[in-house]
């Protein structure tokens, strides 16, 4: 696919069936051959040690392998590292060498994720750069592996499909699949969620979702660096492989407004804009209205700026009264069964929630819930990028609409086939993108 994501242009039915089919299935040919496992790994209620493989060795993949081993210390299980891969092999090998992990176990590359799938692994971790996550998801389920996928789980509608049907495989071998959305495991958004659904502030008529923050980091390309390892080395300033900001971090409270709803938006209608980031292609800020139907309007507002107000969260209003994310709740007196956790730590939670699943045979199976939330910032994103109204069927079953068809170039499978050309680093322009 040559489209980018800030373009519209209408594809062909035949190109769009082509690159569908290719992230359902082909793209796995290297993984399947080598570990191509048709049933879940064997873990039962009497496992006494589990082995991981980690895909993404930044910081975030070396949390979650944290959180991960701190879960199997929770239930009493002893967790092994047993695989690594990065794109660049040093991370692979860095993040092995503090767990005691051979070397030769340190893969570098970016087809380097077969090699983990291939492996031993009981569960796989995936913390690589969004854009990677439907082909590496795809890949483990395919041989067989409960995974851990962080969010957002794509960049593109075809992306964020691949990540449902693929889901659909997975519960069809009984595997596990959880994704990085923490507040679905924390005590305070848990209760939350119980006393909206026994009516504590009546029916939701509205809210804001909030993130507003900084840019994590920037980086300056190296002299005589090629493209893919800029790109790569600098992914959260690209819309190519974080989805932009809306997508990357605020995803997390668009799920929150998801799952408190239990309802996805109709249509999404935003602006935002570009007037400080250094490198990249992405917007500085998004403000987009999500039409829930019903009268119900949620407004999302996001950025990435030093030097302003900072503040992460989410409130609702209802008939009867107010919700403020996992915080207060000032409505009416319900009663809700209790609710349990193991840790307050949500972050290790769902790895506590990921690994008991496995072991009991009642898998959790995130995929559809993650990839429709990340449809979600994807339509406000697409239409901040346009100023078009984006209609939620203009995503998923709309294949005649521009939208259904768009797609980031470079994809994941260029990163493996050859040399990648980095995207212009401007932002795109409503009315003209």
């Amino acid at each position: 696919m040559t489209t980018m994501t800030t373009k519209t242009t209408k594809q062909t039915k035949q190109t769009v069936i082509n690159r569908r089919s290719f992230l359902g299935t082909s793209t796995l040919a290297g993984a399947s051959l080598a570990a191509g496992s048709l049933f879940a790994v064997n873990i039962t209620e009497n496992t006494k040690k589990l082995k991981v493989g980690l895909i993404g060795c930044g910081g975030r993949g070396s949390g979650a392998l944290n959180d991960f081993l701190e879960a199997c210390k929770v239930l009493g299980i002893q967790g092994e590292l047993v695989a690594t891969a990065d794109a660049f092999k040093a991370n692979a090998e860095g993040v092995g060498k503090n767990r005691g992990l051979a070397a030769e176990r340190c893969f570098g590359g970016y087809d380097a994720y077969q090699k983990v799938v291939a492996s031993d692994c009981d569960f796989v971790l995936m913390a690589t750069p969004p854009a990677f996550r439907p082909v590496h998801l795809a890949a483990a389920v395919e041989a067989g592996k409960h995974c851990f996928i962080e969010k957002p789980v794509a960049v593109d509608p075809a992306g964020a499909r691949s990540v449902i049907a693929t889901g659909e495989k997975a519960k069809a071998k009984g595997l596990a699949v959880v994704a990085g959305t923490q507040r679905r495991h924390m005590a305070d958004y848990l209760r939350n969620k119980a006393m909206i659904d026994a009516g504590a502030i009546g029916k939701i008529k509205g809210g804001v979702v909030q993130w507003n923050g900084t840019v994590p980091w920037i980086k300056r390309r190296n002299e005589g660096e090629s493209d893919a390892s800029y790109l790569t080395r600098n992914w959260v300033n690209f819309t190519e492989l974080s989805g932009d900001h809306i997508v990357e971090q605020h995803v997390h409270n668009l799920d929150v407004a998801v799952w408190f709803l239990g309802r996805l938006p109709l249509a999404a209608v935003g602006f935002g804009g570009r007037a400080r980031r250094e490198t990249g292609n992405m917007f500085d800020f998004f403000s987009i209205d999500y039409d829930f139907g019903d009268d119900v309007h949620i407004h999302s507002q996001c950025r990435q700026l030093a030097g302003t107000y900072q503040h992460v969260g989410e409130m609702f209003t209802g008939t009867e009264g107010a919700c403020y994310g996992g915080g207060k709740v000032n409505g009416k007196q319900v009663t809700i069964p209790a609710i349990k956790v193991d840790t307050d730590n949500g972050m290790v939670q769902e790895h506590v929630d990921l690994i008991r699943s496995a072991m009991t045979g009642q898998p959790l199976n995130d995929a559809k819930s993650i990839a429709e939330s990340t449809l979600v910032a994807i339509m406000g994103r697409i239409s901040a990028y346009t100023g078009e109204l984006v209609r939620w069927n203009d995503l998923v079953k709309n294949e005649n609409s521009p939208f259904f068809n768009l797609a980031c170039t470079p994809a994941a499978i260029d990163f493996e086939s050859g040399p990648i050309k980095l995207p212009a680093e401007v932002p795109s322009v409503p009315g003209k993108a």
